[in-house]
């Protein structure tokens, strides 16, 4: 569908407009119904907006808060163990992540691998080699954070400033790390 896949490129706020334009006589089917869900999702996630919190928990089970990283900017990165374009993108985050850390600048992976695949999930952290922290619910989309984020496909990503406000939304290639350079500010360090 075309507000969907465009959802993020018009904006949540006019894609979620123009989806409440639709006759309500097609919001009986599901797909339809779906729509709106990941439009209104889309809306949460806009550049400009404080993106919504959520609480998951990385590979030891210890729960991570999105708002635990309020202070630094941070690329909230959604993936899966068998998303062969995640996967490639792995080698770009990793170099990025790299150059940037001492910039207060984090990735925080948002795996959206099932139950199933858990162990898919954890093997490609490591072949991959992600050091930076890792986290999921183990419900694919169906997850709350992937419906409250507007995630309909992967890999998606969403720049966050310090304050938590979406300032960039799927960067990627070997171009990532100049994008990000150019958007992260070197954040003072408190001790």
């Amino acid at each position: 569908m075309v507000l969907q896949d465009k959802a993020k490129e018009f904006g949540g706020k006019l894609a979620d407009s123009l989806y409440r334009t639709l006759s309500p006589s097609l919001t009986k089917y599901d797909d339809v119904r779906q729509l709106g869900i990941l439009l209104r999702g889309a809306a949460n996630v806009a550049v400009g907006q404080i993106a919504p919190g959520f609480t998951m928990y990385d590979t030891t089970g210890h729960a991570v808060t999105l708002s635990s990283y309020r202070g630094k900017y941070v690329l909230v990165d959604f993936w899966a163990s068998w998303c062969a374009p995640c996967r490639a993108e792995s080698p770009n985050l990793r170099a990025a992540y790299e150059k940037l850390k001492d910039r207060g600048f984090e990735i925080l992976g948002v795996s959206l691998d099932l139950k199933a695949s858990q162990k898919a999930w954890l093997a490609a952290i490591h072949k991959d080699n992600l050091t930076w922290a890792q986290v999921s619910d183990l419900k694919g989309f169906e997850s709350k954070t992937a419906v409250d984020w507007g995630v309909a496909s992967i890999p998606a990503n969403f720049l966050l400033d310090p304050q938590g406000k979406v300032i960039a939304v799927n960067i990627r290639g070997i171009n990532a790390f100049w994008d990000l350079a150019r958007l992260v500010q070197p954040v003072a360090q408190t001790n």
